[in-house]
């Protein structure tokens, strides 16, 4: 019996495998999909080594050089206080980087696709319970709420950061700004898990009838290995359309939060914030570059990843094959 259960994971874990080759295949032969990986691997890279690629400091200023148009010294302008436009943006990238990345992995990976297994493969209370939770959270304005959420849970985090401070050895946390990433996230997570769960959900309904899942029963493997050994693996096609165009919706939630005030604060510098900075009638007339910059980096990262959620739905799509 251990050596049929055996054959048979190898089985499954070859079609997966197989199965990700052939559709990463077609999707390398896609010069939009091509294009887009290329821009956000750059843009990513880039924002994760901010501190390494940027020219200066996020906040050293030169207020002899304030408003300064695009140069060889400043690629990108200097904004009203005499920082460095380039830099910032990096930065900002930065923070939308950790931000969305934090999220989806947490919300849209952990507990979505955790809870779309369970729902699908037991049904019955259990899948109605996750179900119902999951509308309760869908029938509302999604961002609006995350609003909400966020401009509530950043005072009380920051007492809590606050008293962290006074009563251990971590010094500075308030300056890391670790309280707007924790609130962010959190606003974020709580309302970006049931889309991945209902899709992967409805995946695995599909699924547990198949042979070779009747097959594990038959053969005495456990729940968790059906689970994660034969279900979640012929389901990683679906995840990973989820995930790509998931991202372009977290990061313009990261950025509309950051716009409106309740992102990451001043002075460590976000994407959304240089857009309000630069968003009245009397800079665009005058300084166009501090909008036109951030307004561009920010467009193309949401252009990216929605191309590339596009591009993976023709090549698993059995229809485009």
């Amino acid at each position: 019996m251990a050596s049929a259960r055996l054959t048979l994971d190898r089985r499954t874990e070859a079609r997966s495998k197989g199965h990700l080759a052939r559709a990463w295949s077609r999707l390398l032969r896609k010069k939009i999909a091509l294009a887009c990986m290329t821009a956000i691997a750059v843009l990513y890279i880039s924002g994760v080594f901010s501190q390494v690629v940027a020219p200066y400091g996020y906040t050293d200023q030169n207020l002899s050089e304030t408003r300064n148009p695009p140069s060889l010294k400043h690629p990108f302008g200097t904004d009203r206080g005499g920082r460095d436009m380039f830099t910032r943006i990096l930065w900002g990238i930065q923070n939308t980087v950790i931000i969305t990345v934090v999220s989806m992995a947490t919300g849209g990976l952990v507990i979505g696709v955790s809870l779309g297994l369970i729902s699908g493969y037991f049904g019955g209370r259990i899948d109605a319970l996750i179900n119902r939770v999951g509308e309760v959270f869908s029938a509302f304005p999604e961002v609006l709420l995350i609003i909400i959420l966020a401009a509530t849970l950043k005072p009380r985090l920051l007492v809590w950061v606050r008293w962290l401070e006074d009563n251990t050895f971590l010094d500075g946390l308030v300056r890391t700004g670790i309280q707007d990433y924790v609130a962010i996230s959190l606003a974020l997570v709580a309302f970006g898990w049931f889309g991945m769960a209902r899709i992967v959900r409805g995946q695995v309904l599909v699924l547990r009838e198949t042979q070779y899942v009747e097959a594990a029963r038959a053969l005495g493997a456990s729940t968790p290995r059906i689970l994660f050994h034969h279900l979640l693996p012929n389901s990683i096609s679906i995840i990973m359309v989820v995930v790509s165009s998931g991202m372009g919706a977290l990061v313009f939630a990261e950025i509309v939060l950051s716009f409106l005030g309740l992102g990451i604060q001043p002075p460590r510098p976000s994407l959304g914030r240089m857009l309000l900075e630069g968003g009245n009638i009397g800079t665009l007339q005058n300084e166009w570059w501090m909008l036109l910059f951030p307004g561009a980096v920010a467009w193309l990262i949401i252009l990216a990843w929605t191309l590339l959620g596009d591009a993976l739905v023709d090549v698993f799509n059995p229809r485009t094959r």
